[in-house]
């Protein structure tokens, strides 16, 4: 089992960048493939990007892609979300979440077992 506490999130004008964090607890950290996922209010939690447990496979939503980064630090229990160029429309509450399946992570949120709390990021125009 694994617990997940993002941080990292803010308020931040269009343009700018960010860098979430995600720490688990555990020392199963490395056998997870890990994702990133976000949610506005009334609205379907959304796929942002996953990693596999070695960090060589990264995977991101099609909109997303050439503007955000997923990295994971095995030995720091930490996964990570490097985001640049930040739009209104990137305003969401961002989850950190744990995929204990084996193979190619998934983009779909209920094959995540494991959850964290969510940080608030919100980007002004």
């Amino acid at each position: 089992q694994v617990q997940l506490v993002e941080s990292g999130g803010g308020l931040v004008q269009a343009g700018g960048s960010l860098r979430l964090s995600c720490a688990a607890s555990g020392r199963t950290f490395g056998i997870y493939a890990m994702g990133w996922f976000r949610q506005t209010l009334g609205k379907e939690r959304e796929f942002v990007a996953a990693i596999s447990w070695s960090g060589d496979g990264t995977y991101y939503a099609d909109s997303l892609k050439g503007r955000f980064t997923i990295s994971r630090d095995n030995a720091k229990n930490t996964l990570y979300l490097q985001m640049n160029g930040l739009k209104p429309e990137d305003t969401a509450v961002y989850y950190c979440a744990a995929d204990p399946r084996l193979g190619q992570p998934s983009i779909v949120q209920y094959d995540y077992d494991y959850w964290g709390q969510g940080t608030q990021v919100t980007v002004s125009s």
